[in-house]
């Protein structure tokens, strides 16, 4: 038997060997790209050069494969949480902030695709409300550093806390993981950044 003709992406035409995880992966590029209510089923399925049976195979729908990605992302800082064991607050933060530079490091396509989420639907709002909860969780960090004295309280809790991650989160427009710096390098420099704009006077 003939081989099926390549597309011009190299991506061969049929049903090639991807698993669900290269589906995702690729599937989010298109997202980010296009934007998630701009990119149809179609889109996706040409990309992957799979029919939209195919692509139904490996996920029950487009919102389906936005639910799991954005998991893919919020699971990751919830863990930088609830890894951030018992010590002082501010070793807390610290481990927090660390953790979140590695997983935006390590899932970067996946952090930029809930860093554009607009809570356009349900799986949308139900992501925003677990970004809420995280935020309400580092602010009581944040609060918890100021009481015991390791961080400066001049700066309402909530307004750090959006300061921070709004550095943190800018990451995504330039980080490039081809570049100087590796993610152990970047959170290094991020903490240092933090530590020395929140430090006591």
């Amino acid at each position: 038997m003939s081989k099926q003709p390549a597309s011009e992406s190299g991506v061969r035409r049929g049903r090639p060997g991807y698993d669900q995880g290269q589906v995702l992966e690729i599937a989010v590029q298109v997202f980010i790209e296009q934007g998630y209510d701009a990119t149809s089923v179609a889109t996706l399925a040409t990309r992957l050069g799979l029919s939209k049976s195919a692509l139904y195979h490996h996920f029950e729908s487009k919102e389906a494969l936005l639910e799991v990605a954005l998991d893919e992302a919020l699971s990751g800082l919830e863990g930088a949480l609830a890894d951030a064991g018992e010590g002082s607050a501010r070793d807390r933060l610290e481990h927090v902030l660390r953790g979140a530079v590695l997983v935006l490091v390590d899932r970067l396509a996946y952090v930029t695709l809930l860093l554009r989420v607009r809570g356009n639907s349900d799986v949308e709002r139900a992501a925003l409300e677990r970004r809420r909860a995280f935020d309400r969780e580092v602010t009581a960090l944040v609060r918890a550093a100021q009481s015991e004295g390791s961080v400066r309280s001049d700066i309402a809790p909530p307004v750090a806390t959006r300061l921070l991650f709004g550095m943190v989160n800018s990451i995504v427009e330039w980080y490039r993981p081809s570049g100087e710096e590796g993610a152990q390098e970047l959170a290094r420099d991020v903490l240092r950044v933090v530590f020395d704009g929140l430090g006591t006077r």
